[in-house]
């Protein structure tokens, strides 16, 4: 009996991937009308260490002013720029707005960052047209309703509707199908997708893979030699192969760690004055492990000193834990372990790793305490949920000058898991 030939009958999916432009320089314009139609940047206050370019607006850009440059070079280089500072408050607000209106295409919402969010819209497209229709009614409204400008990528993969958000900013439209993608990136450097950074970008090119179309014709097991499993996935993105789903807006994710660090106004001078950052930063990595449902398993801890050289460790904790004390205790005792403080530190990171589900956990017997000191804090959280993070504070932290640089989150909480939305 002959066999039937099978066919397998494959349908593209239509991915969005918006990001909004020059965001937190954008948000400050409208704060700041005063300054229309001048460059401006957001920087960290010099005084505070934190004298850098955290964001910049068009003008800025195009007389080269680079995120991440000192606050002395960008003057340079522009010397009509107006330097802001940043008001956190104020870009989640803006983020929350704007999440709210890609909402009202798809229930699958995918934050990534504060900035850029990724949207499945294949189901959407009966209701509301095609990708490209869809991406251009987001802009639209976006900027008549937040006065902000949102680039968008579509494509039929999450890599390559990020990429296609990049190649034209700001308020545009890209569109990157299956049937012409390569002939509008092939050209391009591998680099440009997500996964690839610059250090695998020099050992591809020492492989005389240049191109994304290089990339895609590569060989995948030569490429397995020199980069293991990740080899797979670099090609299958320049391929257009992808199974990544877009996650649903209230989607459960765990990360695979919370930290929080500060680079302090002044030098740490010793542990005494080392402990006050680490409680302090144990406090909001243990407040987020709790709005996320979670406990550590083990804590990490990174310093640097003035020369700028890092150092960590990590370690086990006795039992899984969300608790402040527990965190910050572990982290001092690596703190004596790896630092004798023969000098002065900089910056402190304080890392909650190995983290779980806190409900696939019980309290052993000789818990009660724990489990006391667990209520207390989630009743602080309460209070520091409904009157702001700082109404209560450790007496150890108080009035002290070397937290002024603690920033209650240190990466973007989705919006489904704050307790403040």
């Amino acid at each position: 009996m002959q066999a039937k030939n099978v066919y397998n009958i494959f349908v593209d999916k239509t991915i969005l991937h918006c990001d909004l432009n020059n965001f937190y320089a954008s948000v400050e314009q409208k704060l700041h009308p005063e300054f229309d139609g001048l460059p401006l940047a957001v920087c960290g206050d010099p005084k505070l260490r934190h004298g850098i370019v955290l964001a910049k607006n068009q003008l800025a850009k195009k007389a080269g002013v680079k995120t991440g440059e000192a606050i002395w070079l960008s003057k340079r280089k522009c010397p009509n720029i107006v330097f802001v500072t940043p008001h956190y408050d104020e870009y989640v607000k803006y983020s929350k707005q704007v999440f709210n209106i890609y909402l009202n295409y798809t229930d699958l919402v995918e934050s990534f960052g504060i900035d850029e969010c990724w949207l499945d819209v294949t189901a959407s497209q009966k209701l509301f047209g095609d990708g490209k229709i869809i991406a251009d009614e987001l802009r639209a409204r976006v900027k008549r309703e937040t006065g902000l400008t949102i680039s968008v990528g579509v494509s039929f993969t999450k890599t390559l509707a990020k990429l296609g958000s990049d190649l034209k900013k700001p308020d545009a439209t890209t569109v990157l199908m299956r049937e012409d993608y390569l002939a509008k990136i092939g050209d391009m450097s591998p680099s440009e997708l997500i996964m690839i950074g610059d250090r695998t970008m020099k050992k591809l090119s020492d492989l005389n893979v240049h191109t994304i179309r290089d990339l895609a014709n590569a060989d995948v097991k030569m490429l397995e030699d020199h980069f293991g499993i990740i080899a797979k996935n670099m090609v299958n993105a320049a391929r257009g192969v992808g199974d990544d789903e877009v996650k649903r807006f209230d989607a459960v994710r765990i990360p695979k760690s919370v930290s929080n660090g500060t680079t302090t106004p002044r030098n740490i001078e010793d542990l005494e004055e080392a402990k006050i950052v680490i409680y302090s930063l144990s406090e909001l990595v243990a407040n987020r492990l709790r709005s996320y449902n979670l406990v550590a398993e083990g804590v990490a801890l990174s310093i640097k000193n003035p020369a700028l050289n890092w150092k960590s460790k990590q370690t086990p904790l006795v039992e899984p834990s969300s608790n402040a004390t527990d965190i910050a205790e572990a982290a001092i005792k690596l703190l004596t372990e790896i630092h004798s403080f023969n000098e002065p530190l900089r910056a402190v990171t304080v890392a909650a790793i190995r983290l779980s589900d806190s409900s696939h956990f019980q309290l052993s017997l000789f818990s009660a305490g724990i489990e006391k000191e667990n209520k207390l804090e989630k009743s602080v959280d309460s209070l520091r949920s409904k009157y702001g993070y700082n109404v209560l504070k450790r007496g150890i932290t108080l009035e002290n000058d070397l937290t002024l640089n603690l920033h209650e989150d240190d990466d973007f909480r989705p919006f489904h898991q704050s307790k403040t939305t």
